[in-house]
C-alpha cells in the first residue's frame, strides 16, 4: 500500500558512516626507539665489548684504576667490538577487491576504514617484533619479588622497578627518562599494591591522550600501559638508546585498480629492530 507521512518507509534516516565498536590500541614501542634508514636488506653493525676501559692488573698492581709511576711504560689497553648482521623484515597486508559500486553506496565507509586499519596492522606487527626481540635477548633481567605483583604479601612492584633502574644505571646509562611497558592487568596489580596494600594515595595520571602512552610515574619510571605488552612481564628501556629501528622502505599504502574488479589496498613496510644496547634494558619476569 502507499506510504503516508509518519510511516517508517518514508522517514528520513541519519546514517553515521564512521565505524564504531572498537577503540584503537596505542602503537607505542617504536616511539621509544631511534629510527634511522638503511639502504640494503642486510644490515651490518658493531657492538663494543666494554664501556670504561680498565688497565690490566699484574703482579704487584691489583688496582686497575691506580696511577702508574713516573718513568714507567703505560699499560696497553684497547677496545674490542663484535660484528652483528641483521636483515630487514617484510611486513605487508592487503585488502580484498572493493567494487566501485560497493565503495559508492556502502553505508559505512568500509574503504576508508580498511585503508586506516591495514596501516595499523603493520604498526601492530612491528610493535610485537620489537617487544619479542628485546625481551628474547635482554641481558639484564630478574624475577619479581614474591610470586609477582599480584602477591599482596611478598610482591613489591616499587622495588622491582627501582631494582631494574639501578641495574641499568650500573651499566652507565642515564635512567632519568626510563620507561616501563606494562600490561593493563599488571598495572592493576601495581595500583592495588600502592593503594590497598600500602595505603598510598592513587598515583596522578596524565591528563588527556598522550602520544607516547605514558600515563604516570612510579619511582621516577614512566609507565606505559598497553595491551601489546606481555602479561606477567615488564620491559624497561632507556628511550632512543636501547634499540634502533632500521627502515628499508617506509610505511606506505597504495591502491591498485582493475577495471573489472575494482580497487584493492596494499600496505607495507620493510625494516628491522637492532638491539644495539642490551644493557640499556631490563626485563622483570613472572610479575
Amino acid at each position: 500500500m502507499p506510504d503516508s507521512i509518519g510511516m517508517a518507509d518514508v522517514r528520513s534516516i541519519d546514517i553515521n558512516r564512521a565505524l564504531k565498536g572498537f577503540e584503537d590500541e596505542a602503537i607505542v614501542f617504536k616511539n621509544f626507539l631511534t629510527v634511522t634508514p638503511t639502504s640494503a636488506r642486510e644490515i651490518r653493525w658493531w657492538q663494543k665489548t666494554s664501556g670504561i676501559l680498565l688497565n690490566t692488573t699484574t703482579t704487584g698492581i691489583t688496582d686497575a684504576r691506580a696511577p702508574i709511576a713516573f718513568g714507567t711504560l703505560p699499560p696497553v689497553i684497547e677496545q674490542t667490538a663484535t660484528r652483528f648482521t641483521s636483515y630487514a623484515q617484510h611486513f605487508a597486508v592487503e585488502s580484498p577487491w572493493f567494487s566501485k559500486a560497493d565503495i559508492n553506496d556502502s553505508d559505512p565507509d568500509m574503504f576508508a576504514a580498511n585503508l586506516r586499519d591495514l596501516k595499523r596492522n603493520i604498526e601492530d606487527q612491528q610493535d610485537y617484533r620489537i617487544l619479542n626481540t628485546l625481551s628474547g635477548t635482554c641481558l639484564l633481567s630478574g624475577s619479581a619479588l614474591g610470586t609477582g605483583w599480584g602477591d599482596t604479601t611478598n610482591g613489591d612492584p616499587f622495588m622491582d622497578l627501582i631494582s631494574g633502574s639501578m641495574e641499568i644505571r650500573r651499566k652507565g646509562y642515564d635512567i632519568s627518562n626510563i620507561v616501563a611497558w606494562v600490561h593493563p592487568l599488571d598495572f592493576k596489580e601495581a595500583l592495588r599494591y600502592f593503594v590497598t596494600t600500602k595505603g598510598s594515595s592513587v598515583p596522578q595520571f596524565a591528563s588527556g591522550v598522550v602520544q607516547d602512552g605514558v600515563i604516570t610515574k612510579i619511582g621516577n619510571v614512566r609507565i606505559v600501559v598497553t595491551n601489546n605488552a606481555t602479561e606477567t612481564q615488564v620491559m624497561m628501556v632507556v628511550p632512543q638508546r636501547a634499540a634502533t629501528w632500521k627502515t628499508l622502505n617506509p610505511l606506505s599504502a597504495v591502491t591498485m585498480e582493475d577495471p573489472r574488479l575494482g580497487v584493492k589496498i596494499y600496505t607495507q613496510e620493510d625494516g628491522e629492530v637492532l638491539f644495539t644496547d642490551p644493557n640499556a634494558a631490563f626485563l622483570i619476569k613472572a610479575v
